[in-house]
């Protein structure tokens, strides 16, 4: 059976902030020796050594991090290097013009860094970094795996002088998101999405970029965004394969009104042609044969209608008598179609049902 003690661990977490409500020093060996007490940590702070002390810290490892001095010749003697403007730089943008207005800007207050520059700050960057990795290792050897008050400083201090950096880096850096971002634009992907991405990827690629190895950033950051594009690209393309309906029909035309009217007309031309073969409007012979030849309505001929000099020709009239008996004859059929097919006149409320129903006599052939 396990024996369990009475009183509980306490992790370092709650270590430290019991001290905090105690007023207590913290020492490295947990006994007073005379050490600083500890300043009161805010939440965040608090969640942030919870999570340096959970993981650890990954670098880029130089041999000159491990020279006598290395803190003092990586920052204190480096040159002085210039911080990038970026007000200039609308994260939401969702189109180009927002590029092309801002071009005289970026090119006036871009700054663009040497390799030597570069290579400044990634060893400040890396170099911070390290020196967290180091403090987890010192915490971590003890078997009460406590930070005391210095280490808690030096943690939060490190963290601070890293992420400072990395963020002048990737803001030296945002132009090159935006310019593969318009070079490789996707139809199917937002550009607001695409910039997102980039600037993901950047950040990544500051993280893991090696410049001892004499490459300019630029080129690692490239092919880093290049692939993040890719992959976001092709997350929506198998989205869309799982999903293809990705269109609302609630928001597609609609093509009731052509269909209802389409098969209207139909029917009216067939009504037309019964109307002439069963001669319900009282046609002449004459009228009657205008009719037949001039909308192909024959009942044995599939030969193409005829012109009005066509017909005037085997009637023996001119094109345009040809043309009165024609218009005569087609207000007889009106007036039979609209009272035995289509009701009455005047209770038709589509004017451009009635304009169809007009166009009838013309479309039976």
């Amino acid at each position: 059976m396990r024996h369990t003690s009475g009183k509980r661990k306490l992790s370092p977490l709650e270590q430290v902030r019991r001290r905090n409500r105690l007023g207590a020093g913290a020492s490295s060996a947990g006994a007073g020796d005379g050490s600083a007490p500890l300043r009161r940590l805010s939440q965040d702070e608090e969640r942030l050594l919870k999570h340096l002390l959970s993981s650890e810290q990954d670098f880029i490892d130089s041999p000159a991090f491990y020279e006598a001095g290395a803190e003092k010749s990586i920052y204190d003697e480096a040159p002085d290097i210039q911080k990038p403007d970026t007000s200039w730089y609308h994260p939401v943008m969702d189109d180009l013009s927002g590029i092309r207005s801002t071009r005289s800007v970026k090119s006036s207050q871009q700054v663009i860094l040497t390799g030597a520059e570069e290579k400044v700050l990634f060893h400040q960057f890396n170099y911070a970094r390290y020196r967290i990795w180091k403090l987890q290792q010192e915490v971590w050897a003890r078997a009460s795996k406590q930070p005391t008050a210095e280490e808690v400083e030096e943690f939060l201090r490190w963290h601070r002088t890293a992420d400072q950096i990395r963020e002048q880096i990737a803001e030296t850096n945002l132009a090159l998101v935006l310019a593969m971002a318009k070079r490789t634009r996707m139809s199917e992907v937002d550009f607001a999405d695409l910039v997102s991405e980039g600037n993901m990827a950047l950040l990544r690629a500051v993280d893991k970029f090696d410049a001892g190895r004499g490459y300019k950033f630029s080129t690692y950051a490239c092919r880093a965004i290049l692939k993040a594009f890719s992959r976001q690209g092709m997350k929506l393309s198998k989205y869309r394969q799982r999903f293809p309906t990705d269109f609302d029909p609630k928001l597609e035309k609609s093509n009731y009104l052509e269909t209802k009217r389409e098969s209207f007309e139909k029917d009216a031309a067939e009504e037309v042609r019964r109307i002439v073969e069963d001669n319900r409007a009282d046609l002449t012979p004459v009228e009657r044969t205008v009719i037949e030849h001039r909308f192909g309505l024959e009942a044995n001929e599939q030969e193409k209608p005829m012109t009005l000099e066509q017909v005037g020709q085997i009637i023996g009239v001119t094109k345009e008598r040809v043309r009165q008996i024609q218009n005569k004859a087609m207000e007889k059929i009106r007036v039979e179609l609209e009272a035995n097919f289509l009701g009455d006149p005047p209770a038709r409320e589509d004017e451009s049902e009635d304009e169809g129903q007009r166009e009838a006599v013309g479309a039976a052939g």
